[in-house]
């Protein structure tokens, strides 16, 4: 899944202490409301996809009261530090580099693969020029590579860079390419799955260790009842299952 690597500085606004003081208080869930199916912005304006529904799950099995908020992919991570919102639900593979500035609950989803996507069976993965959206696992993998790397802030603009000619191909979650290649007939999945990171996480701050149990709870709830698996059986279907 999408992995962002960032260090932040800055301080921690700490809901676990205001939760333990017995005291009301919105929930705020961070998500970048452009990465279908897992998050998108539906056509009444409101965030929708596979955690949408996960999120006001858990929501409900923890008894918080929660609200949704949308933010960039390239700031996600320093705008929960600094107190924006309190959890960052938005399609992130839980990775040491990460877990270094922000701490994550249970995953609430297996290791999911990466593929290609390009307009050519016989695109050059290897030793070519790569699209991948900046800050990702699958931008990290690219640039390990013999492969160039072309980065771009949202993952519309590595689909356009593939159709223009720029790149190559497209290094991306399989389960976002994959209505793509489906809908357009002059792109297609090639080469092999490429597994990645290590399932996705709801990410949180270190400072709020009640809040991560609270989800971790929920999480594992839904696991035990199967309603996570229905959950990821309908929208990322072909993925792995618990």
């Amino acid at each position: 899944m999408k992995t962002l690597i960032l260090a932040t500085t800055a301080l921690a606004l700490s809901v676990g202490a205001a939760l333990a003081d017995g005291h009301a208080k919105t929930i705020r869930l961070g998500t970048e409301g452009a990465y279908p199916p897992y998050n998108f912005i539906n056509d009444a304006g409101e965030v929708d996809g596979f955690e949408r529904e996960l999120g006001d799950e858990l929501c409900a099995r923890a008894e918080l009261t929660c609200e949704w908020v949308t933010n960039d992919w390239d700031s996600i991570i320093p705008n929960l530090v600094s107190g924006n919102y309190d959890v960052i639900i938005a399609g992130m593979s839980i990775t040491d580099e990460r877990d270094e500035v922000i701490d994550f609950t249970d995953p609430y989803t297996q290791p999911d693969p990466s593929a290609y996507l390009a307009l050519s069976a016989d695109a050059d993965l290897a030793g070519g020029v790569i699209a991948a959206q900046a800050s990702t696992i699958q931008a990290s993998h690219i640039s390990a590579s013999g492969a160039t790397l072309l980065e771009f802030a949202t993952p519309e603009e590595t689909i356009a860079a593939v159709k223009n000619g720029e790149a190559d191909a497209v290094l991306a979650d399989k389960a976002y390419l994959d209505p793509i290649a489906e809908a357009e007939a002059d792109l297609s999945i090639v080469g092999d799955d490429v597994l990645l990171g290590g399932g996705i996480g709801m990410g949180i701050r270190e400072s709020d260790g009640e809040l991560k149990a609270k989800f971790s709870k929920a999480i594992q709830s839904m696991k035990n009842d199967g309603s996570l698996n229905a959950l990821i059986e309908k929208h990322l279907p072909g993925s792995a299952t618990f």
